[in-house]
């Protein structure tokens, strides 16, 4: 039996539309992610299970677990039996790499499984292809992360897809998920298709000061410049009250804040625990629509997809 455990992720970081994205591991010690299992089986056998398993496809062939052992199994050009167990802890459409969670987890596993027959590189572009199913276009910045952990770069040439880059360690993330659903796909839809020559300087501006800052240590310049011009003007359309809540959160002391990935989770950022707490509190009063929405107070989880079983 393998069982593997993939985190939730941030993609884009606010700054960083598909280039950036972060692994989150609550405080508290518990599991922010997808659970795999796999046994032997004499038949490919899928089992859904966890607090989410409601939101995923009645047909396991519409099932993103059916398309990675479909795929898997096409790269080591054997068919493996086996049983795998989805324990679905991440709601789909949350913009916390809730389907990065199930295809990461779910290759690894089948990789250790298999004793270990592919490469990181080779599993990543995979997971980054599958990922691509989902959300119509090939992107790393939740797969990357929630793999390999930390925060991280997407480079996408040749055989490098990312490198890990440095953070800063005394910040906390406090992500909301409101409770409800954005598609990927849509979300991606609504953002224009060009953009000004004046859009594209700043936001090339802004991102390079970010990762400037991260490697000479500015955490004030770095802070200020989480700024995202490139999707959140046409994003914030489909978010309830985000535009209020984030000036609330601003003047509450955070450093900075955003949309997670499509959307519709929010996340901000404190170096003060006390700070990060009221934050969370304020989330959990103002930003959430009903009772399955949650806040976490979060570290960058530096180690990625790992075995606990």
């Amino acid at each position: 039996m393998i069982k593997i455990y993939a985190p939730a992720s941030i993609g884009n970081v606010g700054v960083g539309f598909d280039v950036l994205g972060a692994a989150i591991q609550p405080i508290n010690g518990n599991l922010l992610g997808d659970i795999v299992t796999i046994t032997s089986a004499k038949k490919f056998n899928l089992i859904n299970t966890g607090k989410f398993k409601h939101q995923l496809p009645k047909s396991t062939k519409k099932n993103i677990i059916w398309h990675c052992w479909i795929n898997f199994c096409k790269q080591i050009k054997k068919t493996i039996p086996v049983s795998i167990t989805l324990e679905k802890n991440m709601p789909i459409g949350s913009g916390l790499g809730s389907s990065a969670c199930s295809i990461v987890a779910t290759l690894v596993a089948l990789n250790y499984f298999c004793s270990e027959p592919l490469s990181k590189i080779k599993l990543l572009k995979m997971m980054g292809e599958l990922e691509g199913k989902i959300s119509g276009g090939i992107h790393y910045d939740n797969v990357s992360p929630c793999y390999l952990g930390g925060l991280q770069l997407i480079i996408q040439e040749k055989n490098v897809i990312s490198q890990k880059i440095p953070h800063f360690k005394d910040w906390f993330w406090i992500i909301a998920w409101p409770g409800i659903n954005i598609s990927t796909a849509e979300s991606r839809s609504i953002l224009p298709i060009q953009y000004s020559r004046e859009i594209c300087i700043q936001h090339s501006r802004n991102l390079a000061i970010f990762i400037h800052s991260l490697y000479t240590n500015q955490k004030k310049l770095a802070a200020q410049h989480i700024q995202d011009i490139i999707a959140e003007p046409y994003r914030i359309q489909l978010l309830p009250n985000f535009m209020s809540i984030k000036k609330i959160i601003l003047e509450l002391g955070a450093l900075g804040c955003g949309i997670s990935g499509s959307g519709p989770s929010f996340f901000s950022i404190s170096d003060n625990l006390k700070t990060a707490e009221i934050i969370a509190n304020t989330l959990t009063k103002h930003y959430l629509q009903n009772e399955y929405g949650f806040v976490h107070i979060c570290k960058l989880d530096k180690t990625g997809t790992k075995k606990i079983g």
